[in-house]
């Protein structure tokens, strides 16, 4: 009987050690990473979270400590002590290489076009007054300058055939946007409502500017208080509170998608003409600009951007999640053209008056 207690007292101390140097393994390997702060547009804050690409990251030996920020509001931060910055476009990120004397191209390793976000109703009655298309029950095609007419004449919900059925469908038609002096987003909705109304002509001069920026005006003072990020708009959107129709990222509703919703309510409506957030890496230390090579190169890395909505750049997408809302090519879609982040800034300037 005695033997048979050591026997098991024996096992019990060979589990033992087994055990803790496992355990020893994994706070070797959780101790063995680079720790590298970021600050990254809000967009991203679930893509750096997902367990999955935090492992990603550890098996190349690094650990992405983010703190989210407007992607225009990086420039006023003070970013001694961090490794990278990742806004959601080149325009920011090219003041910030320029602030902290960054040089060479800038990494950008993923992208995603604008979309719009809608209610059924709210895109059905679009439909029905020849403002969008629809091409599937939760996707189709936003008619930009059709819009940006509408705006113009500042047309209600109640001026549109069909509205009248549905209660919430009320006021002035407009898209919720995000503060275009502080987001990313909202400047790129600036960017692309002043390339229609240049006549498909990217803003580049005073003239340009000062032609455009009464209807930019028009497109944001109607709004009233603007959010500073993208993901409280969708979020809020999300809710069911707030505007019917919403500028967002195409990620956004991708990342949605994945963690298994998929709203009954939700379409969504690529502009049929649009830009592409360009994700852009400014890296400002060495360990910074290896994770940004880890982020453009990296075949897992890759995939979990993918699986959260980002189109890696050099090959495409498959949103299967999102068949019946993505498009999987983003055909019919034309590519606006962005001005300069100064003439940017200064249509962004006159647009909030």
């Amino acid at each position: 009987m005695r033997r048979i207690a050591g026997i098991i007292l024996a096992v019990l101390l060979i589990g033992g050690v087994v055990a803790a140097v496992v355990a020893g393994r994994a706070e070797e390997r959780s101790t063995a990473t680079k720790t590298v702060r970021a600050v990254i547009g809000s967009e991203k804050a679930e893509f750096f979270a997902d367990p999955d690409v935090v492992d990603a990251l550890a098996a190349k030996g690094y650990t992405v400590k983010a703190e989210t920020s407007g992607s225009w509001a990086m420039e006023g931060l003070d970013l001694k002590g961090y490794d990278l910055a990742l806004p959601s476009s080149q325009a920011p990120a090219v003041e910030l290489a320029g602030k902290y004397k960054v040089t060479g191209t800038l990494p950008r390793p993923f992208y995603s076009p604008l979309v719009v976000v809608a209610h059924k109703n709210a895109a059905g009655v679009l439909a029905a007054n020849g403002l969008a298309t629809l091409d599937e029950a939760h996707r189709g095609t936003l008619k930009m300058a059709g819009y940006l007419d509408a705006a113009r004449k500042d047309r209600t919900w109640q001026q549109l055939k069909g509205s009248e059925k549905y209660g919430e469908l009320t006021g002035t038609l407009y898209l919720s946007s995000t503060d275009p002096v502080t987001s990313n987003s909202g400047a790129l909705y600036l960017a692309a409502a002043s390339y229609v109304e240049n006549g498909g002509k990217v803003v580049a001069d005073d003239a340009a500017v000062k032609r455009t920026a009464p209807l930019l005006r028009k497109l944001v003072s109607v709004q009233g208080a603007q959010q500073a990020g993208s993901d409280a708009v969708f979020r809020d959107f999300v809710s069911g509170s707030g505007n019917p129709l919403v500028v967002v990222y195409e990620s956004q509703v991708a990342s949605l998608l994945r963690e298994g919703q998929q709203p009954d309510d939700l379409v969504v409506l690529y502009p049929d003409t649009t830009v592409n957030s360009d994700h852009t890496v400014v890296p400002l230390t060495e360990d910074g600009k290896a994770v940004a090579e880890l982020l453009s190169q990296d075949a897992t890395l890759r995939d979990l951007e993918v699986r959260h909505g980002f189109r890696p750049h050099g090959g495409p997408p498959e949103f299967a999640s999102g068949a019946t809302y993505l498009k999987q090519e983003l055909t019919g879609v034309h590519q606006a053209a962005v001005p300069t982040s100064e003439v940017l800034r200064e249509l962004a300037r006159r647009a909030k008056g």
